[in-house]
């Protein structure tokens, strides 16, 4: 594994430091206050469009796309850096177009998607101009075990009906939200379990989709993105919306996660990074029994277990970046599952000590620590559980000596 970044890598990582530094932490402040101001909490602030205007200007846009023409061309190894940029700032990923779950649905779009649905639906996403869902996880059934999937999709001339109960489909609060990929069973009785789903293309604006209601995490309704749980009850959208074929939802799937879990760990870093400064500068600069909280033993084992940390996970990041490269998803899946397990608890384990530095205001809305660890904390879910991707790298593992 080569461990220098490509100059194309480091020619944007600069130029989105630059970015970052200049205009997206100069604004977040700005954006939280003009959603707090806005009588509808679901209208995106603003600012956020002025801030896409100008990332598209400097050409830092679609970054993600690592097999496209439409993206920079990067590999997984080359965009992981960037994504970690990107990360440090909740609202940074979205001004560069590169936030979930678009990106995954833009890559299933691109790898998957007729030349009709990407015209219709994924110029509009690579543009900015809308926004998408997915629709996977169920409230009635242990969705870790996504063969549990209850929800139908069933063919009925040119059309298929669906029926379903989600939850936890992001993105379904967003006003600019127009188009939903959603998983459901359209051959329930084959004995393979794993081609008994598929995944179709929901318009938004369907009649039968019904939003029960908004799901908090923590208490934070992650406005103006949200997490919705939605009835499907007789959604008829045309048999052209199937993506690659009935049977195919699993192959699609695993496409689909396999560079977002890559995603999602890269920007678990970006916070545990910034969540680190803020741990440096508040024991700089806070006294507490006559010395400051830097010159106290427990503050300096608390900073340097955080950097020993962020620096094994990234590296473990960049590994699996790197197989998923060389050898392919399905080869690197160990790789994947292995810092799907250890990112997420390595950034929360960070945030948490950069909250006990700054005491009680580390979980207030003083500062952004308490809403870092609650979204932090559902990424132990999102994409599979820990538990989960612990049982595939132990059988994985196993299987070297049997």
């Amino acid at each position: 594994m080569e461990f220098e970044y490509s100059k194309k890598t480091k020619m944007y990582m600069e130029q989105l430091t630059d970015f970052m530094n200049k205009h997206v932490y100069p604004n977040e402040q700005a954006f939280r206050d003009q959603l707090d101001s806005q009588s509808d909490r679901w209208q995106v602030p603003p600012v956020m469009d002025e801030l896409k205007a100008k990332a598209r200007e400097r050409a830092l846009w679609n970054l993600f796309l690592p097999e496209s023409g439409r993206g920079a061309g990067l590999t997984n190894l080359e965009y992981a850096p960037l994504c970690e940029i990107m990360g440090r700032s909740p609202i940074a990923p979205e001004v560069f177009n590169c936030s979930a779950p678009d990106t995954g649905n833009m890559e299933v779009l691109e790898r998957y998607g007729t030349p009709e649905q990407k015209k219709q639906w994924l110029e509009p996403l690579l543009e900015g101009k809308i926004r998408s869902a997915f629709a996977m996880t169920e409230p009635k059934v242990a969705s870790s075990d996504a063969t549990n999937i209850e929800s139908s999709i069933v063919r009925q001339g040119d059309q298929y009906v669906i029926n379903g109960h989600k939850w936890w489909t992001s993105g379904i609060g967003d006003t600019r939200c127009k188009i939903l990929i959603f998983m459901g069973k359209t051959d329930p009785k084959n004995p393979d379990r794993y081609k008994q789903q598929s995944m179709i293309l929901v318009p938004r604006d369907t009649p039968g989709i019904k939003i029960l209601r908004m799901l908090t995490v923590f208490g934070y309704d992650d406005a103006p993105h949200g997490h919705g749980e939605v009835l499907f009850e007789d959604v008829r959208v045309p048999a052209s919306n199937m993506l690659l074929g009935e049977g195919r939802g699993f192959e699609i799937a695993q496409g689909r996660l396999g560079p977002g879990r890559i995603h999602h760990c890269m920007r678990q870093i970006g916070v545990a990074e910034r969540a680190l400064e803020y741990m440096c500068k508040r024991a700089s600069e806070r006294i507490a029994f006559g010395k400051r909280l830097a010159e106290s033993d427990i503050t300096l084992e608390r900073i340097a277990q955080s950097r020993i940390e962020i620096d094994q996970a990234r590296l473990l990041v960049l590994h699996a970046a790197y197989m998923m490269d060389t050898v392919g998803n399905k080869a690197a899946r160990q790789a994947i599952a292995e810092i799907k397990v250890a990112v997420p608890n390595m950034t929360l384990a960070v945030v948490d000590r950069a909250m006990q530095v700054h005491g009680g205001g580390g979980v207030s809305q003083a500062f952004p620590l308490a809403s870092w660890w609650s979204h932090s904390r559902t990424l132990r879910f999102a994409d599979g559980p820990d538990e989960v991707h612990r049982r595939q790298i132990g059988r994985l593992e196993l299987r070297k000596y049997s």
